[in-house]
């Protein structure tokens, strides 16, 4: 646990060059060349400052493995749900919610962004949705989702592997596991950009009320999606959140309220696309930046386990999500830094992964890392993404998939050129053209 740290727990600060220290004192995370390329500010910090304030963002970047690992691992001292809902339309937060109140059917806190112990509760009534027993048998019907949207791009030799690929797969997926309607894509795209811009700390006022607007749309349909269930269950996702229960040892039952029902199925429908569009987004970075890649992945696409450890790697090395919010509640010190009571924090999954300490030679791709299984990809302590087996599954299906389908995949667009979703949540690549060959 994250507690009041003596000197001889202090990691050692390393010398800066020039560069460094520039970076260290005027880089910031709202920077959106930073975003995109933010590695040398990782590196940074990790070396000299790594727990560092970004003006910028009014915020302290968290930003070595061990310390990350520290604070998810101590839920009481720094808080998800005051840190979640701090963010969230940060400095406009009373005109968010009440616009959700007038028109989305009201405003519905993410009860997942919670502490516990209200937070074990909500847990344990998700768990059923989402246990590994279901995903697998989910895994045959995902593989002909993805199998017919990859045969349907693979004759034209070109597509934008994001918008093409990625995004329309994952949002397939979701409402085929949600129970939706089919032909509502391009909404649930529109309403994910929505939700994600929330937490991205890079809103104008104008454009929090466009986002509001989007939410609203979503908040109003999936609530009549679920007042549909309550009446008549069905095998979806939506179902098992509406009706979901536990038995106590006493005996007691308990379920989950309308209104926590409805936060929950809204953030099943987008992290369960968002980032998981993000990560496939980012595999064909990798497949069409980094040589040997595509034939690595080739080489192990009948081999299980390597192909569980490709993936694996693959969210230590690229994870969808950059960064999540926390706020500390006392004064505490972490690595020798003083943070003080009520300051936000950001927890940068991006730069733990990244943690040359703990994985040597980080950029490099070795899914024979003895201690993969450590990355924070998934996050990690009470938080630790609920939905993690599903979206390991999505990717891998994915994976295999794709090279199945297509051969000879190329980036058409100078690296330099990509570009990424203006947040600090996640590192999403915004379009990403290729061409390629039908294998």
């Amino acid at each position: 646990m994250a507690t009041q740290a003596d000197e001889a727990k202090v990691s050692d600060r390393l010398p800066l060059t020039a560069d460094e220290q520039q970076l260290l004192d005027k880089g910031t995370l709202t920077d959106r060349a930073i975003q995109a390329r933010p590695r040398p500010y990782y590196t940074a910090m990790r070396k000299g400052d790594p727990i560092h304030y970004d003006a910028g963002l009014n915020s302290w970047l968290v930003t070595r493995h061990e310390d990350i690992w520290a604070v998810q691992s101590d839920p009481i001292t720094f808080s998800v749900n005051k840190g979640y809902h701090e963010i969230q339309a940060r400095g406009m937060h009373d005109e968010f919610r009440n616009y959700l109140r007038t028109h989305g059917g009201g405003y519905f806190p993410d009860a997942i962004m919670s502490d516990p112990p209200y937070h074990t509760r909500i847990r344990k009534l998700m768990e059923n949705a989402f246990t590994a027993h279901r995903v697998k048998e989910l895994e045959p019907r995902i593989t002909q989702v993805v199998s017919d949207l990859i045969a349907s791009v693979a004759d034209k030799g070109h597509c934008d592997a994001v918008k093409d690929i990625a995004v329309p797969l994952t949002i397939r997926i979701i409402v085929e596991q949600l129970g939706l309607d089919q032909g509502i894509e391009s909404k649930i795209s529109r309403w994910s950009v929505a939700v994600t811009a929330q937490i991205s700390a890079m809103q104008t006022r104008e454009q929090m009320l466009e986002n509001a607007a989007q939410i609203a749309e979503l908040q109003n349909y999936i609530i009549g999606k679920m007042k549909e269930r309550e009446a008549e269950p069905r095998e979806d996702m939506i179902s098992d959140l509406v009706h979901a229960q536990v038995t106590n040892a006493d005996g007691t039952v308990e379920k989950l309220t309308f209104e926590e029902a409805v936060s929950l199925v809204r953030a099943t429908l987008i992290a369960g696309n968002d980032t998981t569009a993000t990560a496939i987004g980012n595999l064909f970075y990798v497949l069409t930046t980094k040589p040997g890649m595509a034939e690595l992945l080739e080489s192990i696409i009948d081999d299980d386990r390597k192909l569980n450890r490709f993936v694996e790697e693959h969210m230590r090395n690229e994870p969808p999500v950059r960064a999540l919010s926390r706020m500390c509640v006392k004064d505490t010190v972490v690595n020798g830094t003083t943070i003080p009571e009520g300051a936000h924090m950001l927890l940068v999954y991006d730069s733990g992964n990244d943690d040359e300490t703990v994985f040597p030679e980080p950029r490099k791709f070795d899914i024979e890392r003895s201690n993969l299984g450590r990355h924070v990809g998934f996050g990690g302590g009470p938080h630790r993404c609920i939905g993690v087996a599903l979206a390991r599954m999505e990717v891998k299906v994915a994976a295999r998939e794709i090279v199945r389908q297509l051969k000879d995949i190329k980036l058409a667009i100078p690296v330099s050129e990509i570009s990424y979703v203006p947040t600090v949540a996640t590192h999403t690549i915004e379009s990403l053209p290729i061409t390629y060959e039908r294998r």
